[in-house]
Formats: structure tokens, C-alpha cells, sequence
């Protein structure tokens, strides 16, 4: 029979130095890397906001959505969305026979909008990229001047500011503008008769 004395049973229930150092790092590492994570994930959702011109990722109503497509109905070819954020309306004009892009400056949008779009088989009639609509020339202009004149515009949430829409739906935040490329391509030559003349 064999018995063990207090002090070995004391010596043996602390823990040893080399013990608490590994778990002390270990505890250091993932919270490091938590936070690191943690900061990844959410810069991409918090930089719009600290903008000039704050357009935080609101995702976008069942109900805007409808107006969408109601826009587009009678319509077939290409629809790009700019700031196109989790891929909805994209997601949508593919599954109504529309070639869908989406630009979107969030990452994770993106990467999620991708998944989105293969799970809903969809993935063959949509694209998302990454880009920064602010570093995009005045988009109005670039629009007016590159788009042909069988085009359709569609705003959500945010009116073009000199373009008078054809078709407006929708209330509040549902609000959907409808512009056809034929009258603000017309409506270009008096607009910048008028900006010669205030010279």
C-alpha cells in the first residue's frame, strides 16, 4: 500500500507554469483573431455611413421589388443593378428571363449575392462584381451619353435629379422611378442649350 503525504497531493493539484502560459496565449490568440474578424466583417457595412453622402446597405422590400419588375414588364435583354447589395432584384429579373448584373462595393455582398444566386439556380443569368460607384464619372451623364435610346432606367429610393421620370410607383421607400432612354436622350441637346446660354 502506498500513501501519498498532503504536500504531494498540494504540489500535484497546482497547475504548472508552462499550463497557463499556453492557455493565456491561446485565450490572446482568439480573441485577437476574433477581433480581427469582427473588424473584417463589419468595415465594409460601417464606411458607407461615414461618407458624404451616406447610402448604408438597406435591402431592398418585397414590395420595391414588385415595383421592379413591374417597370420591366413587356421588356426583355440585359438589367444591371448599381449598389445592387444582397443580389434581390437581380435575383428576381433573372428568375423573369432578364441577363441580371449587380455592382456592389461591399465584399461580402457580393460573395453572398454569388451564393444566393447558385442556390436559387439562377446563377447562369446573374454576375455580381465588386465596384465603387463613386469613382464612377456622374453616372446621369455617362448614362444619357452611352445608354441607346431603346433603354429603360430604373431608380429605387433615389430620383435622378434633372431626368422627369415616364412612370413613377410605389410610396415611401417602395418609390420606384422609370426613365426611358429616348426622352432624357432627347431632352440632352436643351439641357445643355439652356447651360450655354447661362454662360
Amino acid at each position: 500500500m502506498f500513501v501519498k503525504s498532503g504536500e504531494d497531493e498540494l504540489h500535484q493539484s497546482k497547475p504548472s507554469s508552462g499550463s497557463r502560459k499556453y492557455w493565456g496565449l491561446l485565450g490572446t490568440g482568439v480573441l485577437g483573431g476574433t477581433l480581427v474578424l469582427l473588424y473584417a466583417v463589419a468595415t465594409p457595412f460601417v464606411t458607407p455611413a461615414l461618407r458624404k453622402i451616406c447610402l448604408p446597405f438597406v435591402p431592398a422590400t418585397s414590395a420595391q421589388i414588385e415595383n421592379v419588375l413591374k417597370m420591366l414588364r413587356l421588356r426583355t435583354g440585359s438589367l444591371v443593378d448599381i449598389g445592387s447589395g444582397d443580389g434581390r432584384i437581380v435575383i428576381a429579373a433573372a428568375k423573369q428571363g432578364f441577363k441580371a448584373v449587380g455592382y456592389e462595393l461591399n465584399p461580402w455582398l457580393v460573395w453572398y449575392s454569388r451564393y444566393k444566386a447558385w442556390r436559387e439556380g439562377v446563377h447562369h443569368n446573374t454576375e455580381f462584381y465588386r465596384s465603387d460607384l463613386w469613382k464612377m464619372s456622374q453616372l446621369e451623364s455617362k448614362l444619357q451619353n452611352e445608354l441607346k435610346v431603346t433603354a429603360k432606367v430604373v431608380a429605387c429610393r433615389f430620383p435622378f435629379p434633372t431626368w422627369l421620370p415616364d412612370d413613377i410607383t410605389g410610396e415611401g421607400i417602395d418609390t420606384v422611378w422609370a426613365y426611358d432612354a429616348q426622352t432624357f436622350k432627347l431632352a440632352k441637346p436643351e439641357a445643355s442649350a439652356v447651360a450655354s446660354n447661362e454662360k
